[in-house]
């Protein structure tokens, strides 16, 4: 694991190597031959910053891959604690032939698996093998790739090293362009070499997209399209019984017999790096009088990384922001330690490799990414949240803000993208419309996508990519905003131009062909939309097959507009099917799959099945109140819904008392003059009257 981004300064390692913020992943306990400042000593003079934050010999020059002598310069986590021994040997893997084959063809080359699962080391000791004569070019820090990038590009044989790539997407990062200009306009033997946490990629697949309702969601989709350039090497972290008998071969290692012992629970690579043994000394460090404090600091620093801020925190920082931690736990009397004490414990080394807090005073600190993926872990809190965002630069901002939308913490989201578009981070005006359409304020979304409409015709024109998509923004929340027919007129007009542009199979193409045929049911003419929908299934079925989210999308789609016009009990038959493959294909939590249930729910109450209707949508406020949270607009319709069958089984009063709450609820909420505030006080007023 390598962290990146620390502000102004680099730590010289001085016995080796001159290298920025955590590139071996080292904590506070590092090993003697690295000399790095121990935790709780101040540097007297910083070191001096090297032309960019790029990995560099003693000399400042970029090594070839065969000159690095030790795996943790890859940012591999270090299993030497204290002492200065040799890294445990290297074992093969069962993925390192397909690794290879991938390598061979050069280009763009992606390993994935959970943390700790042995990524690194297997990228670092294939690239060692193939290319030792290859430059290493590995950027420590974000704002460090653009200049990895025109080194890698300028050399005639490179491998540009991105370790944790999660790390190097985001505002000012790693996009299709450049990539493209690295493997196709530099030399035909660059390679892009990355790892990335499964739980990292996950966050950019198929039900990811889905889950970010009301627009195509610009901003994940550049970082998704990314990744789709990558071949992809997945790396499982338990390992085979012939991984086993490979690494058997080095029991006379004491970490690799220790580790073999372990492998009926978890991965070799896992123990080694000492992952459940640290997850459990956090647990229990809360007891009173073990070290709360140390437990509390820890929180802190791996709920930094939850909030999507992607560089390392200072000590400061976590001197400042753990207190509501050891408070919420009990406060003073667990008996908690000094903080001094608290960080040596949090960073020593577990059975001689990582600690709970990886980093130095001098280039700041983040949580093994182990902990990370912990059980049970509670929602960041408030108090975490709204004090980081204080602190953070325009960059950090944009990275909280876009994990807070995909996580749907809409409000949250818009505070982050509000300071990243104040601060002037690239992309922040686009993203933080689309997070207020979301949060319920579409015709404010639609002042501000005007803007970014104009001001991309004017630099890119009217068929760019990134123009279309703002075009595709605007269009759907000028729908949201109650104008069906001007939607679907835009809508309309940008089928012919993405078409044109990006052709008739294209994934934005197909999106704007799902809205046009919305709006136009939506706006009355539902046979057209019907028409329209089926031939966008048969083409979504051809390019994305039957289990792919947006096709589940389009079927309900046209199912609900089938329903309206044709036979209501074909419709049922049809949505009780859907709904089978969508808990099949997404789980029953996908937000797909809660809208399915809501068009269920809504058939039964359109056939006059009252009670069931009720019960359903009783059970949908509280799915979607938890998958979405309590103020998503979603939630807000549903609690209407409700409201609506409570009416209908004649439970008034009932029905009444909630329309109130829902109303003030819609009126804290959403923009003024919401459809759905307006409806809630439209069904009130009727039921007063009755």
């Amino acid at each position: 694991m390598a962290a990146v981004g620390v502000g102004a300064c680099t730590v010289a390692f001085a016995a080796t190597w001159t290298t920025g913020p955590l590139a071996a992943g080292i904590g506070a306990a590092v090993t003697t031959v690295y000399g790095v400042v121990a935790d709780h000593m101040r540097p007297r003079q910083p070191s001096p910053r090297p032309p960019a934050a790029l990995l560099r010999t003693p000399a400042g020059r970029i090594p070839r891959c065969g000159e690095l002598d030790r795996p943790e310069l890859a940012g591999v986590h270090p299993a030497d604690g204290h002492r200065a021994q040799p890294p445990p040997p290297y074992v093969e893997r069962d993925a390192e032939p397909a690794l290879r084959a991938a390598l061979a063809e050069g280009g763009f080359v992606l390993v994935v698996g959970e943390s700790t699962a042995g990524k690194t080391r297997l990228a670092y000791e294939v690239a060692q093998a193939l290319w030792p004569r290859h430059l290493f070019v590995r950027p420590l820090t974000g704002t460090a790739l653009a200049a990895a990038v025109e080194v890698a590009r300028r050399r005639r044989r490179a491998v540009l090293w991105l370790d944790d790539l999660e790390n190097y997407l985001g505002a000012d990062g790693l996009t299709t362009a450049v990539l493209a200009g690295l493997l196709h306009g530099g030399s035909p033997r660059t390679v892009v070499l990355a790892t990335m946490r499964a739980e990292e990629y996950r966050r950019y697949d198929a039900r990811e997209e889905s889950r970010l309702t009301g627009s195509d969601r610009d901003a994940w989709r550049a970082q998704r399209d990314v990744l789709d350039q990558a071949r992809k090497i997945r790396l499982a972290r338990r390992w085979s019984a012939t991984e086993q008998q490979r690494a058997a071969a080095h029991r006379a290692d004491a970490r690799i017999r220790v580790a073999l012992e372990a492998c009926d629970r978890f991965g070799l690579a896992e123990v080694m790096a000492a992952g459940p043994e640290l997850l459990a000394a956090w647990d229990h460090a809360w007891a009173p009088g073990a070290n709360p404090r140390g437990a509390a600091v820890v929180a802190a620093a791996v709920d930094c990384r939850r909030s999507g801020l992607r560089r390392p925190v200072s000590r400061e920082w976590l001197r400042e922001l753990h207190p509501p931690y050891l408070t919420e736990r009990g406060g003073p009397d667990l008996q908690p330690e000094p903080f001094d004490e608290a960080m040596r414990w949090a960073c020593q080394a577990a059975y001689a490799t990582s600690g709970l807090l990886v980093g130095n005073y001098s280039q700041g600190y983040v949580a093994f990414d182990y902990l990370l993926n912990a059980p049970g872990l509670p929602p960041v809190p408030d108090h975490l949240w709204e004090a980081l965002l204080t602190r953070v630069e325009p960059a950090d901002a944009y990275d909280m803000g876009l994990a807070a939308h995909q996580a749907n913490q809409l409000s949250r989201a818009v505070t982050a993208l509000e300071r990243a578009r104040a601060g002037g981070a690239a992309g922040a005006d686009f993203l933080l419309a689309i997070a207020v359409g979301d949060r319920g304020w579409p015709r404010e979304a639609v002042r501000h996508l005007e803007d970014v409409v104009r001001a991309r015709h004017e630099a890119l024109g009217p068929r760019h990519p990134d123009t279309l998509s703002a075009r595709h923004q605007l269009a759907f929340f000028t729908g949201e905003a109650g104008d069906t027919g001007a939607a679907e007129a835009a809508f309309r007009r940008l089928v012919a131009d993405t078409t044109a542009a990006l052709g008739p199979d294209h994934a934005d193409t197909l999106a704007a062909r799902h809205q046009q045929a919305y709006f136009m049911g939506e706006a009355g003419d539902t046979r057209t939309a019907v028409q329209l929908l089926e031939a966008l299934l048969r083409d979504r079925l051809r390019r994305e097959g039957p289990d792919h989210p947006q096709v589940l999308a389009t079927r309900r789609s046209l199912v609900w507009f089938r329903g309206l016009h044709a036979d209501p009990a074909g419709a049922e038959r049809e949505v009780a099917h859907l709904l089978r493959d969508a808990r099949r294909c997404l789980g029953p939590d996908d937000p797909h799959t809660l809208a399915i249930l809501s068009t269920q729910a809504a058939f039964a109450a359109r056939a006059g099945r009252t009670d069931e209707a009720l019960a359903a949508f009783t059970r949908l406020v509280t799915d979607r109140g938890r998958v979405l949270g309590a103020e998503h607009p979603h939630v807000v319709h549903s609690r209407l819904q409700r409201c609506q069958a409570l009416s209908a089984a004649g439970r008034t009063r009932e029905a009444a008392a909630e329309l109130t709450r829902v109303l003030r609820d819609a009126e804290r909420i959403l923009e003024p003059g919401h459809r759905h505030a307006a409806t809630a006080r439209s069904l009130l007023d009727r039921l007063r009257q009755t």
